[in-house]
């Protein structure tokens, strides 16, 4: 069961007077086919405000105001059990140009039921023209979670509980070549500390862990991207195609443990279906691998553990690990109500790990699923994701995000 309770608090300060009268004859700027998009905001302050009349033009065209949701919520998810949630979302374009992308800032912190701490602060900004793309990813976690071990063929019922604290910083700056294609280099560091097992075992087990994991894990390099992404929201793709390849190389030079690296492929394509119709039939394939060296073991490619923790629905992050992650989602995603405001999702994944990137692909584990869809924020599209997945040998749960899973 999950529960969430969400307010939805919005900068209507910020909408210059003229733009919050109504029209002086609404179906003069309304078609009759077309309901005015709605959010959670507009639903608050209706309840607040009933006789006020609702911003129509929202969602409709391009502004450089900056529009944000600030969400409190309750919710319960395979990896933390039940949680508070404080998610923030700002949404902005630099101009009105018609293939202006959205730039946006979001944050989610958490404080969970098993005393996780996360605090993420991501921004995706986009200059003038698209000539830059600069791409901020900083986090904090206090974090004890579960692992299971590397490859496919861990046993469910042998994990292990362990807590650790752990600090990312990922700074990217894209430039652009040509329409929609970006080159860039970047700088990340990750570094865990405190690393421990919490669960009663016997010292030997202990050792066992602590000679694996290592009571540190420092990660320190550059990264190198090469980007193709005509999609004109990042936040909630209606179209377009991204296609990413980054590079990164950690050697100890730059302070990591080991010197590693390791590459990411990561193709998403979106196309509306039916064509008349908002609904989205989107695609998610991801590659991610250790070519060389040995990166840290909660570095490793592992289920749920991509730049945004979304992947593998179904499944408790962190379920399978190893130095090959091949990955495959598709999701259908449809309007439920005529203003936009609750819609739904139905999504199925194929995921496969091996602890050698040339071992054969025998064992494929599948997630599926259903799932809402809340709009907190119509300008940026955001959306309070809650899902519910189901995997192999009986793994299910909720799974919560601020913003489209891909």
């Amino acid at each position: 069961m999950i529960l969430v309770i969400v307010l939805v608090l919005k900068n209507y300060a910020q909408v210059p007077e003229q733009d919050k009268l109504p029209p002086k004859n609404p179906s003069d700027s309304i078609p009759a086919a077309i309901a005015p998009e709605k959010d959670m905001g507009d639903v608050i302050h209706h309840w607040f405000y009933r006789h006020a009349p609702l911003q129509v033009d929202a969602g409709l065209k391009k502004d450089t105001r900056k529009h944000f949701s600030i969400v409190p919520a309750v919710g319960y998810t395979l990896q933390t059990g039940f949680a508070g949630i404080l998610s923030g979302n700002m949404a902005w374009y630099t101009d009105t140009a018609e293939d202006t992308k959205i730039s946006s800032v979001n944050t989610n912190i958490t404080y969970s039921q098993y005393r996780q701490i996360l605090i993420p602060f991501q921004i995706n900004s986009w200059t003038k023209g698209n000539r830059y793309n600069i791409i901020t990813d900083f986090r904090f976690l206090q974090y004890p979670s579960v692992i299971y071990g590397l490859g496919g063929e861990t046993d469910p019922n042998q994990g292990y509980t362990i807590d650790f604290t752990g600090i990312k910083v990922h700074q990217t700056v894209m430039k652009a070549l040509s329409h929609n294609f970006y080159v860039g280099l970047g700088y990340y560091f990750d570094k865990l500390w405190d690393i421990r097992a919490t669960d009663s075992l016997s010292l030997d087990l202990k050792d066992q862990l602590t000679k694996k994991l290592g009571t540190t894990e420092t990660a320190s390099g550059v990264v190198f991207r090469f980007l193709y992404d005509n999609r004109l929201n990042q936040i909630n793709p209606q179209q377009g195609l991204y296609f990413n390849v980054a590079y990164r190389y950690s050697p100890k030079a730059f302070g990591s443990d080991s010197t590693w690296h390791s590459v990411l492929i990561d193709a998403r394509k979106y196309i509306q279906f039916p064509k008349s119709s908002k609904n989205v039939l989107a695609f998610w394939f991801m590659q991610w691998f250790v070519a060389g060296g040995t990166s840290p073991y909660l570095l490793m490619p592992s289920t749920g553990w991509d730049d945004n923790y979304n992947t593998g629905r179904g499944y408790i992050q962190g379920r399978f690990r190893g130095n090959n992650m091949t990955y495959f989602e598709t999701e259908y995603r449809f309007g439920i109500t005529n203003n936009g405001l609750l819609g739904g999702v139905a999504f199925i994944n194929l995921q496969h790990f091996s602890q050698d990137i040339s071992a054969a692909y025998n064992t494929i584990f599948p997630g599926y699923g259903l799932g809402l869809r809340l709009k907190l924020n119509k300008h940026s599209g955001a959306n309070l994701c809650i899902d519910y997945g189901f995997g192999k040998n009986g793994s299910r749960g909720f799974f919560v995000n601020l913003g489209e899973i891909f």
